[in-house]
């Protein structure tokens, strides 16, 4: 059994610990906000006051935190990962963030004797509460053979992506695919109704159909039923959508669907509904602002 390290712990990050700990790993805890780790506490996880302690006690340490910022000051502060994590220690961040942090992050863990990975995921709370996360990863054959194990405890689809960043990659190019997706998905179930139909019946048919999709079949249904409770931040969306956007623009790549799309969210962001989950994109058309299950 490993000692793993866990720092972040919202939506997705409490239930992926807790399929660490239900394997019969130690699990050291760390998240701004306590409370929101209360359950794993309940359950068994150490907490730890610091990331400084979880990086010292841990030999593998996963974070799962919100901005890229974040991600800098946890791995580079002074009180960071770097500084206290023990060499040979497994570094793996799945927080979707930027491919050239995840350079920096596997560069200066080379120098220090640890191995770092970036391993994104997708799925959602859905997915993080069933063990079947996509996971994306960046890194070099020997360390993903190494942690995928551990990641197998949290995800089904697991593929080494390339060296480090294209895991980083891989997420954004996911985003970019969901990010018009859900425009089609919210546009299909206006259409459905303002045809008189039953929106319920007609996902019933194209789910399965040349227009399925796991946005459709999982959040589909969540628009019908004005349900906005957050499997995934619409705020983290944003985030997902301006790092693709620059990354698109320094690969020459025009994407006017994802701008699209971003435009559309940071209205509902603008209207306060950042932390309301992405299949809220519905209101933008009912102009139901306030009005939820």
């Amino acid at each position: 059994m490993q000692k793993i390290g866990f720092i972040g712990t919202g939506v997705m990050g409490k239930s992926m610990a807790e399929q660490l700990m239900d394997a019969g790993h130690t699990v050291h805890v760390y998240t701004r906000t306590k409370d929101k780790a209360a359950n794993l506490l309940q359950s068994g996880a150490i907490w730890e006051q610091t990331v400084a302690e979880v990086a010292e006690k841990a030999d593998i340490v996963i974070t799962m935190v919100g901005y890229p910022t974040d991600v800098e000051e946890i791995y580079f502060g002074n009180d960071g990962i770097m500084a206290h994590a023990h060499p040979g220690s497994f570094l793996i961040d799945m927080t979707t963030s930027d491919p050239g942090l995840a350079e920096k992050i596997y560069q200066e863990a080379k120098e220090k004797g640890l191995h770092s990975l970036d391993a994104p995921v997708s799925g959602g709370d859905i997915g993080a509460q069933n063990a079947e996360l996509t996971i994306m990863v960046g890194g070099t054959q020997e360390d993903y053979a190494e942690v995928l194990p551990i990641l197998e405890l949290m995800g089904e689809n697991i593929v080494l992506q390339g060296p480090p960043g294209a895991g980083q990659h891989t997420k954004l190019a996911n985003q970019v695919a969901i990010a018009s997706n859900m425009i089609g998905v919210a546009e299909a179930i206006m259409y459905a109704k303002q045809a008189g139909l039953d929106p319920v019946r007609v996902l019933k048919s194209i789910a399965t159909g040349a227009a399925g999709s796991w946005s459709l079949s999982n959040l589909g249904p969540r628009m019908i039923k004005n349900d906005t409770d957050p499997g995934f931040y619409i705020k983290h969306f944003i985030k997902d959508m301006k790092i693709a956007l620059q990354n698109a623009k320094k690969l020459g790549l025009d994407t006017p669907g994802l701008a699209l799309s971003l435009e559309l969210y940071e209205e509902l962001a603008a209207r306060g509904m950042e932390d309301r989950g992405t299949q809220a994109l519905i209101k933008w058309y009912t102009r139901n602002w306030e009005e939820t299950e």
